[in-house]
């Protein structure tokens, strides 16, 4: 079931592995309300939330006995349900956007293109199994989730970095800054759909 107004949308996904709704609010203030289980995960959603300045509220219940693979890939695909949602046709808004985000030793590049054409290009490695209690392998699974169910192409790119906990962290965060300005309203298009085409489609 989805609700949508004014730029806002709620999603509820519900499957015999999980449980999730979720709330998007594109011009909001980076207020998060997020709880999936997966501590280090929430604290990379709150990091998407408060670096786009997006509102995020998320409730999710997983088979997490099993393992994790369900539940993170599952909150990838509501959040980026939501956004798509959200945007609607995606009249007056920006459109593209990259971002080159530094933190400490790390360099993460992010950039976007909310096309209605999916895609995700993922140049990320780690020397670690785990970050917190998460798998690695994991965060591709999200973004990938979250591009695919957003209809957005993003390429995401770890330039250099060492500390494994940076290289996820700056991909969260360049990926939110990068929506910050690509599903922002630029006053120049009036209004229109960003696209000579004048639909955002595959």
């Amino acid at each position: 079931m989805t609700q949508k107004n004014k730029r806002q949308a709620t999603v509820n996904r519900s499957t015999k592995e999980t449980e999730i709704t979720a709330t998007v609010h594109l011009d909001g203030s980076g207020v998060y309300d997020i709880a999936t289980g997966i501590g280090f995960l929430d604290h990379m959603l709150e990091q998407l939330a408060r670096h786009s300045l997006m509102d995020i509220s998320l409730r999710a219940e997983g088979d997490l006995h099993i393992d994790l693979h369900h539940t993170v890939e599952d909150t990838g695909i509501v959040l980026g349900q939501a956004l798509a949602e959200a945007l609607g046709d995606g009249q007056g808004i920006a459109r593209y956007a990259d971002v080159h985000l530094p933190m400490d030793e790390t360099l993460t590049r992010v950039a976007i293109d909310v096309s209605g054409r999916p895609f995700l290009v993922w140049d990320v490695e780690f020397t670690r199994d785990k970050v917190g209690e998460m798998d690695t392998e994991l965060f591709r699974e999200w973004f990938q989730a979250f591009a695919q169910n957003a209809r957005i192409t993003c390429h995401v790119a770890n330039l250099y970095g060492e500390n494994n906990h940076h290289i996820a962290e700056t991909c969260f965060k360049a990926l939110a800054r990068a929506l910050a300005v690509a599903v922002a309203i630029d006053p120049r298009q009036k209004g229109r759909v960003p696209s000579t085409k004048g639909i955002l489609a595959v």
